[in-house]
């Protein structure tokens, strides 16, 4: 016999917008229940960059003096080797204020530090371990999730179910809402490697005929992402795992005598990147935010703050209306109206970039020169405070309304 619960709003999923949303939403009253299928937000490999965007809504909740005493490293600029040469891309300095970097942070300490936070609150509830199955019907309106937990099944009742459970989303599945499939010219392979005092202090991009690694300083290791083409990673271990380390090391000589400490291929996970969003967000009773509703590539690193920025608009959209039992269809429309619009330009920037740079670099097998935009923004400046703003800031940034 399943157990039984209600609120009036459940999200499934504890990712950065699933708990975002509920920490917003039970924050201005609403009673929440946040579904997590993991017993703890320990995964490696996640999106780790805290972007502007993201620092100034804990500036605006008040709390950015406590998040910054967390593990982090700063980035006050983008820069890309090419051959043996830096180009600088952005520089975070010109947005100005406090919140003037993208903070380096392991995902965990990010989820932790939301959950703790919401978990403070009487109306919040974080069910970890508890996997959601299947979505209740009333017609064809949603009211509810059926989930497993450690102690069996449970069934939520919700008039709203906002489903957060990432790009392979099982909610939006389950709900039948169609995704269009934007494409994706790479996969990154993702593994780490020690770091030396004698290190670079900075995070950077390396880029090679054939190869492009970005390299992420979580200090005392490299956290290292390899762009390959997409599906290429089996042959990649058909040709052996030496093969792979020698032009890892041939493309940074300063990781020469460290790519040995990868002695087998589960060191190394794999990232399969897409690229897609879907047609409609919501169906009566559901809405999609954050991955579940739009998969972004890597480039940029921005996935993780858009997410955030979906969780932050539904809060000040529904909060209101989900206490007082008066949402409607039309309110979860509004709902993708709103970032639609900021998902769909900066995803038309990444693709112009996958298409123009990333695809170029993976198909040569001959030195070749920095593109134009890249040696532009090298020689000027200020033309770099663009890139700041698209890439820490973002289109339409969110501020906390709730």
């Amino acid at each position: 016999m399943s157990a039984t619960l209600s609120a009036q709003c459940c999200v499934v999923g504890g990712g950065p917008a699933g708990l975002m949303a509920g920490f917003l939403l039970a924050r201005a009253g609403v009673d929440v229940i946040v579904l997590e299928k993991h017993g703890d937000f320990l995964r490696d490999f996640r999106g780790d960059t805290i972007h502007p965007s993201t620092l100034r809504l804990m500036e605006e909740l008040g709390l950015l003096d406590e998040f910054l005493r967390l593990p982090h490293h700063k980035a006050y600029e983008l820069a890309a080797w090419i051959g043996e040469r830096k180009y600088k891309a952005a520089d975070f300095r010109s947005l100005g204020g406090r919140c003037n970097f993208i903070a380096f942070m392991p995902q965990w300490d990010f989820l932790d530090f939301i959950a703790a936070h919401a978990r403070a609150l009487p109306n919040f509830k974080l069910l970890m371990q508890t996997s959601a199955e299947d979505l209740v019907w009333n017609g064809d309106r949603v009211v509810g999730v059926k989930a497993t937990g450690p102690e069996g099944p449970l069934e939520i009742s919700a008039p709203l179910v906002i489903a957060a459970d990432g790009r392979g989303s099982h909610t939006r599945a389950e709900a039948h809402l169609d995704v269009e499939d934007l494409g994706a010219p790479m996969d990154v392979l993702w593994f780490k490697l020690p770091r030396e005092e004698s290190d670079p202090d900075e995070t950077f991009g390396r880029i090679v005929p054939g190869r492009m690694l970005i390299m992420i300083d979580r200090g005392s290791y490299w956290q290292c992402g390899c762009v390959i083409p997409k599906g290429g990673a089996e042959e990649l271990r058909q040709k052996g795992l030496e093969a792979f380390l020698d032009s890892i090391a041939k493309a940074t000589p300063f990781l020469a005598d460290r790519v040995g400490t990868l002695t087998d291929w589960t060191q190394i996970n794999l990232l399969t990147v897409q690229v897609n969003r879907a047609k409609t967000w919501s169906r009566p009773g559901l809405l999609c935010i954050g991955d579940a509703a739009h998969a972004m590539s890597p480039v940029g690193g921005v996935g993780v703050n858009l997410a955030i920025q979906d969780a932050v608009a539904a809060a000040n959209l529904l909060a209101t209306k989900l206490r007082l039992g008066t949402v409607t269809d039309d309110d979860l429309a509004a709902m993708q109206r709103r970032r639609e619009f900021p998902v769909r330009v900066t995803q038309r920037l990444q693709l112009a970039i996958q298409n123009r740079v990333v695809r170029s670099v993976l198909a040569a097998d001959k030195s070749f020169e920095a593109p134009l935009a890249l040696r532009l923004l090298n020689a000027a400046p200020l033309l770099r405070r663009l890139p700041a703003r698209l890439i820490g800031l973002g289109v339409r940034p969110e501020h906390i309304a709730t």
